[in-house]
């Protein structure tokens, strides 16, 4: 379970894009913080993921992001060119196939590869149709699996991906606020969609076609509870107000139990390319402190080790 957000201009009271999500895991489940530096790696390299090996690309980003110990991916991150993804559980008709790739390492790979919002979205629907997904998404429950949706942004523009085995379509988001709770939510309104979806007009449904228990959004739910609460501060979001949204009882969305937020992130994309995140790396948003994260200085350079970042 996961709630992720972001709230465009004219939404936000500065103008600048505002990103915010938690991840709702395991209780227990430690995630921590951790800064990769960009690197340059030698033709023919290959890499390691959670489950599987995949041809390595030839340079990567510097990324931020909030990972799981037990897995390669990320829950959410950002990279040094100012792209932020964060992903979402999502249970579907479509089978699941063997381990492949996860949901996070989708991420952590759109991030270390993606120059914008946009070209990541393409480098993880490409991997996706190339890889596939699956594999347990918990340590010690095999039977933990799901499939994934997706926020992806940077200062110009977001897109939300939801995916179905190999299947995927994706919107880009021309209303100011937008928010994904662990439920497919793209219809008719595709930008773009897996070829075997069909080419020409707009025609397939991506959740009635796919979505387990349906498309309907529940009332009550916490994808409801998180449209209205954007909805409500258009025109005067700022990060705090992001934070009081994710540390929310009522709606649900900060959640306390044997699934509980682990970790979450908010992050602020001004219209000049400057960016700033605040993670918890703790449980419960209600009771953690958001700390500022900054990409530190670097060096590039071939295979570079993690540098974990004391939040």
């Amino acid at each position: 379970m996961c709630d992720t957000l972001v709230a465009l201009s004219p939404a936000t009271a500065d103008g600048s894009v505002i990103f915010a999500k938690n991840s709702d895991r395991p209780a227990g489940e430690a995630q921590h913080v951790q800064y990769y530096p960009s690197a340059i790696y030698l033709r023919d390299a290959q890499l390691e993921c959670t489950y599987i090996t995949i041809p390595q690309a030839r340079e990567t980003h510097a990324v931020l992001r909030s990972q799981i110990d037990w897995m390669w991916g990320a829950e959410m991150g950002a990279n040094d060119q100012g792209v932020i993804i964060f992903n979402e559980a999502v249970w579907t008709r479509a089978a699941m196939g063997p381990p492949a790739l996860l949901g996070m390492d989708l991420l952590r790979l759109g991030l270390e590869r993606g120059t914008t919002a946009s070209a990541s979205l393409d480098i993880i629907t490409q991997l996706l149709e190339t890889h596939g997904q699956g594999g347990a998404c918990a340590e010690n429950d095999d039977s933990f699996t799901y499939h994934n949706s997706f926020l992806i942004a940077d200062r110009t523009e977001a897109w939300v991906l939801e995916t179905a085995g190999k299947s995927w379509a994706t919107e880009r988001v021309r209303q100011s606020v937008r928010n994904i709770s662990n439920g497919l939510t793209i219809r008719t309104n595709h930008d773009r969609r897996s070829t075997d979806l069909g080419i020409g007009p707009q025609t397939v449904d991506f959740a009635d076609q796919f979505a387990e228990g349906g498309a309907t959004i529940p009332a009550g739910s916490r994808q409801e509870w998180g449209t209205k609460m954007l909805e409500q501060a258009q025109g005067s979001i700022t990060t705090d107000t992001m934070a009081a949204i994710l540390s929310d009882h009522e709606s649900g969305i900060c959640m306390h139990g044997a699934l509980e937020t682990t970790a979450s992130m908010v992050s602020w994309l001004a219209p000049d390319g400057r960016q700033r995140h605040w993670m918890t790396n703790a449980p419960h948003p209600c009771q953690a402190t958001f700390r500022e994260v900054e990409f530190p200085q670097q060096v590039t350079r071939p295979q570079a080790a993690p540098a974990e970042l004391n939040v």
